[in-house]
């Protein structure tokens, strides 16, 4: 399956990635490894690190779904 858009953003917190696709968007960070864990709560994806905590809101609607891979923060959002 081959994104129909990617965009690339570099924030403070590492590179941010997103790929859309006819029925998802996919957001793509690097976190590094260490003790991290997500959550979601309605359109905001909670990220807590270490001491540190972040969140943001996913643009998109629809059912959102976030996992952390070897280090790599992975949102899905189906529409």
């Amino acid at each position: 399956m081959t994104p129909k858009r990617q965009q690339f953003d570099e924030r403070d917190t590492g590179d941010l990635r997103r790929y859309e696709y006819d029925d998802e968007v996919v957001y793509a960070a690097d976190v590094g490894l260490g003790e991290a864990t997500v959550d979601v709560a309605g359109s905001t994806v909670l990220l807590v690190r270490d001491d540190d905590q972040a969140e943001f809101e996913v643009p998109e609607s629809g059912t959102v779904e976030a996992a952390i891979n070897n280090g790599v923060l992975t949102v899905e959002v189906q529409r």
